[in-house]
């Protein structure tokens, strides 16, 4: 008889995005003729940076000549790309990341839902409260966190992010050994300043717990005293695995091109105590598990790092971010508290309801998909982010639909 891993059966019925396209879906079926406006999936709308492109051609027309085709490409990535991420990303900040530090993949949500297959089911996890859903659902396959009641999972630390602490989750109060940190943060679009995620370096270190940093909208940031990366924290190295991703960097979410950084000297331990290479152990595990990103997107992704790349990326960040200060402003002025926008293309709004049906309201009344809060966590009850993700004129006509309702 063939056996199920009853650990699914513990996940929570619906996956957050699926259950928002579901009833965006019965609506429209319902309203064929309402224009809806989505500002809820965080994926992007600008289309691929032109260099992007131009190298993404180039590399398609070495695959069409013996010469310059390429087969299976190396599973950490090619060299050129990882030379280009070391250097741009890192050690221009004076942080000392080598290329062979670093792991080309498809994804950050691939990468950190996969991560933790390198651990014991015993682990203590910390998880942020509100969350983005992979860290919970693949621990929760993996059998860590017991059953759910009451909005959240037994066995799983949950780090309560709210209006209270400034959406800056406190340090644990009790041991905990895998710890899941995501800054600028998705769903709140909270930053960290290079003093507090010091504490949580050195609570890794005296605990000898692992922090795995999900980085994926460090390009959101505007500020100089926000850190982009963990490692420009002393002895982060020692103790962090850093995701990162160039979807929302470049438009890459249709593409499918991200890194993560696992550095040489960070360690778990056997069951009696003895160091164990995490940067050995992933590399086996992609060795066995991924083939590698195609070698057309790996160009695309380098071209990223060209002096043209650099400026349409930045333009394309702008371009967001202007749409996310016209929303926190529009939202602010109706006299709701929100917080992000100014270093994050999100905008976490308390509503001041109950979070779906929220949710609903904007969709009934105005054709407007948000996310609701509750998706994320017990602590995103009574909240609902915006993602500014969005073309100008979509945001402004959102932000009047709103304004006519509330």
């Amino acid at each position: 008889m063939i056996k199920v891993n009853e650990n699914f059966l513990k996940l929570k019925s619906s996956y957050l995005f699926s259950e928002i396209a579901k009833r965006v879906k019965k609506f429209q079926e319902q309203n064929p003729n309402v224009s809806i406006i989505k500002m809820g999936i965080g994926d992007v709308t600008l289309p691929l940076p032109p260099a992007c492109i131009k190298a993404m051609h180039c590399a398609i027309d070495e695959m069409a000549d013996t010469s310059t085709f390429k087969g299976y490409g190396p599973e950490q990535g090619y060299l050129f790309l990882r030379e280009k991420i070391a250097k741009f990303d890192f050690q221009k900040n004076n942080i000392d990341i080598e290329p062979d530090e670093i792991f080309i993949s498809d994804g950050a949500k691939c990468d950190t839902g996969n991560f933790q297959e390198l651990f014991s089911q015993t682990i203590k996890v910390a998880v942020p409260d509100p969350v983005y859903p992979v860290y919970v659902d693949t621990n929760v396959m993996a059998g860590r966190t017991g059953e759910f009641k009451n909005g959240q999972y037994k066995n799983l630390f949950y780090l309560s992010s709210t209006k209270q602490n400034n959406y800056l989750p406190d340090l644990p109060n009790q041991k905990v050994d895998l710890i899941y940190l995501c800054f600028p943060n998705n769903p709140t679009g909270a930053t960290i300043d290079r003093n507090t995620l010091q504490k949580w370096v050195d609570f890794a270190l005296e605990n000898k717990a692992l922090i795995l940093f999900d980085a994926a909208y460090e390009a959101f940031i505007q500020e100089p005293n926000i850190p982009h990366s963990i490692f420009e924290i002393p002895n982060a190295k020692k103790v962090a695995v850093e995701f990162r991703s160039f979807s929302k960097t470049a438009g890459f979410t249709g593409t499918r091109c991200a890194f993560t950084v696992v550095p040489k000297e960070c360690v778990a331990y056997t069951e009696n105590g003895k160091p164990v290479s995490l940067h050995s152990l992933w590399l086996r595990r992609q060795s066995t598990k991924f083939n590698g990103v195609s070698y057309p997107v790996q160009r695309a992704a380098e071209a990223v790092y060209s002096p043209e790349g650099k400026t349409e990326v930045k333009q394309n960040i702008t371009y967001y971010l202007n749409n996310a200060k016209l929303i926190k402003n529009t939202i602010q002025n109706l006299g709701f508290h929100c917080v992000g926008g100014e270093n994050s293309p999100y905008i976490w709004i308390e509503c001041k309801q109950n979070s779906w049906d929220f949710f609903d309201f904007l969709l009934e009344k105005a054709g407007i998909v948000c996310t609701p809060g509750e998706g994320f966590g017990k602590c995103g009850e009574g909240y609902i982010r915006l993602s500014a993700f969005n073309s100008k004129e979509n945001v402004e006509e959102a932000m009047q639909r709103i304004k006519n309702i509330l």
